[in-house]
């Protein structure tokens, strides 16, 4: 058993001193004042305390012996210490996170792609997120003037976004270390795994559209450029749009975005209110069918506005705009009706009432 020990005290000391070297670098300078914690992830088990707090250039200048005869240290805490220096010295980490799904566009000037379709569906893991890489995603953000883009712009779903902070910008967080996020008043994991997917979405997308750098980045939901290019290429055509054009081209990705930010179940409300398969529903008629109240009903199709508001506050202004485009442009009334049912949904007038939304809604499907 003690040839053993002896055995795996040598292959610790060995690779401790190869990573040592590598430490040693002119590259890692910056990293000499930064504790051994900064690199430390939520779900490492037998953490080696006593280091915790030391910097990485004080424990470099300490001998293996030394650092194995540190009173609580043995030899699965040393073999801890060992991987956090590891750690360290990868550039890129092979931790980064994979967020389950990619809800933002990169639009570099008139350019856009997105990589939603080639990143494989993983679970975003926030347990994997150390305060170096932490540190790597708020560098992005500032470097980039990024920090006043709102959360609820950019995150996945809004489903798990809290309503409070789905208009929080990113700088309310780049001062912040992950630890001090965790404890901030109603920072449950819930709400710091959306914040830090944000920011990790934000690194990911920027980082690679950095290396093209005579070209700009603008990050919005992969919904919206598509809805703004048919909208520009219908205005420079001398005949306004027909009803199947807005039900392709605007109305269902609108939808779709609703079901992804509010459910399967908002999602179908607000697709029999402005008739997009059928005569559009009135909210009389939805709340029979539901068997719950009006105000419930209303309740329900206002968030739809909020969710546009915060993933496309653009929106009301271009729709609107549009929507006079087309009044001049269209043969007849019966073909706004379903752009106009639209527009009334999810950018209501400022000082319209929920009963002057219905009553258009309904007497333009008649």
């Amino acid at each position: 058993m003690a040839k053993a020990t002896s055995a795996e005290n040598c292959k610790l000391n060995n690779q401790f001193d190869e990573v040592r070297r590598a430490l040693l670098e002119d590259r890692f300078r910056d990293s000499m004042e930064k504790p051994l914690a900064y690199w430390a992830l939520p779900n490492d088990r037998r953490l080696p305390l006593a280091f915790l707090g030391r910097t990485l250039g004080d424990l470099l200048d300490t001998s293996f012996d030394d650092l194995a005869n540190t009173a609580g240290i043995g030899q699965k805490k040393i073999g801890s210490l060992v991987t956090l220096l590891h750690r360290a010295s990868q550039e890129n980490s092979s931790d980064t996170p994979v967020p389950a799904s990619v809800g933002v566009t990169e639009v570099i000037e008139n350019f856009p792609f997105s990589t939603a379709d080639e990143v494989p569906p993983q679970q975003f893991d926030p347990s994997l997120v150390s305060e170096a890489l932490w540190a790597k995603w708020r560098d992005t953000v500032r470097s980039n003037g990024l920090g006043n883009e709102e959360l609820g712009r950019l995150a996945p779903t809004l489903q798990s976004l809290p309503t409070v902070i789905w208009t929080t910008p990113l700088s309310a967080y780049v001062n912040y270390s992950v630890s001090e996020i965790r404890q901030l008043k109603t920072h449950g994991e819930k709400r710091v795994r959306v914040v830090l997917e944000v920011f990790y979405l934000v690194h990911e997308l920027v980082s690679s559209a950095n290396q093209q750098g005579h070209l700009d980045v603008r990050l919005v939901p992969k919904f919206i450029d598509p809805i703004e290019r048919w909208i520009i290429s219908v205005m420079g055509r001398p005949t306004g749009p027909t009803n199947d054009e807005v039900r392709n081209e605007l109305a269902l990705p609108i939808i779709s975005q609703i079901e992804t930010d509010a459910g399967p179940a908002v999602a179908q409300l607000a697709s029999s209110r402005i008739g997009l398969h059928e005569p559009p529903m009135s909210v009389r008629m939805q709340s029979r069918k539901l068997g719950v109240t009006r105000a419930r009903i209303y309740q329900l199709l206002d968030d739809c506005s909020k969710i546009m508001n915060v993933r496309w506050p653009e929106g009301d202004d271009q729709l609107r705009s549009f929507t006079n485009w087309c009044e001049s442009a269209c043969s007849s009334p019966n073909d706004l009706y379903l752009l106009n049912g639209v527009r009334e949904l999810f950018y209501p007038d400022k000082y319209s009432t929920q009963h002057d939304s219905e009553t258009e809604i309904h007497t333009n499907s008649e």
